[in-house]
């Protein structure tokens, strides 16, 4: 008499092949439809994005990172190279933390404006989930009552979900373009505060996609902290060496403040979408 032979598992539930370069499309697929599902059972229509550095720390933890180094340096009769490279980074820390305190004042701001429109979910603070700049967005959305939503990475370093996204709305990518697009299709403004690789990657892509009229809808962008911009990227030069137009420079606008930024953030959102930003009564 044969043996019984065990049912195999059906493909869709055999982690190994899940998990294979063979099932890639299928994670792809994933990573679409999954937060499709989840953005419509909330409510989500679209997203105001906050983008910039994980790296950027509060004015909290700045201030006691560099009071920390101060008193290494007091007790001790000879400052080494290491303290004193160890005691710039953190009054640099301290200087870039304005932006962290920046970025939590204007998604507080928006969130306030947000909850007061007809619609409901509309112009939700979006951010890339993780610490930085990202935390202070969803913090800021916090702060002021409402939800935002946290569009997390996994990566080896840096990258772990805050803890002010609201639950329902905290995600997690392996593929960085899925993460993009996510951003960027329910996106009608960015915001684009100082930040490395990623940021500069992120920034790029959406001016190159406004440039080339690939979106068909109209995004705000706004560059949070000229000071920082101008060091980074010289626009100007870019134009004097014919490789962008000078029209370019109109995809985009710089501000200082939160209150500068909300004003303008606002007002465009209000004349490219009026219907949208009707204030209840």
């Amino acid at each position: 008499m044969p043996f019984r032979i065990a049912r195999a598992p059906k493909s869709y539930k055999n982690i190994e092949f899940l998990n294979s370069p063979d099932a890639r499309t299928i994670r792809l697929i994933a990573e679409f439809l999954e937060p499709a599902r989840r953005f419509r059972q909330q409510g989500i229509k679209d997203t105001v994005v906050f983008f910039g550095s994980a790296r950027i720390k509060s004015r909290k933890e700045a201030s006691r990172q560099l009071q920390k180094v101060k008193k290494q340096i007091k007790k001790t009769s000879r400052v080494s190279k290491s303290l004193r490279s160890r005691l710039e980074a953190a009054q640099i820390d301290l200087e870039m933390s304005k932006y962290y305190e920046g970025a939590v004042e204007l998604s507080k701001l928006l969130t306030s404006w947000s909850k007061k429109l007809y619609q409901q979910n509309r112009f939700v603070v979006c951010s890339g989930g993780g610490p930085g700049i990202m935390e202070a967005a969803n913090k800021g959305a916090r702060l002021a009552g409402g939800r935002s939503i946290g569009l997390n990475i996994s990566l080896p370093f840096e990258q772990s979900p805050n803890p002010y996204i609201t639950k329902e709305l905290n995600f997690e990518f392996h593929y960085f373009f899925m993460r993009k697009f996510w951003f960027v299709y329910l996106a009608k403004a960015l915001i684009m505060f100082p930040g490395g690789f990623g940021t500069l990657d992120e920034l790029m892509e959406v001016l190159t996609l406004l440039q080339t009229k690939k979106l068909k809808k109209q995004v705000v962008v706004v560059l949070y902290g000229k000071e920082y911009w101008d060091q980074v990227l010289n626009f100007d030069t870019m134009v004097r060496l014919r490789v962008i137009s000078p029209e370019d420079l109109q995809l985009f606008r710089f501000a200082d403040t939160p209150d500068e930024a909300f004003k303008y953030l606002v007002k465009e959102l209000k004349r490219l979408y009026p219907k949208e930003t009707a204030i209840t009564a």
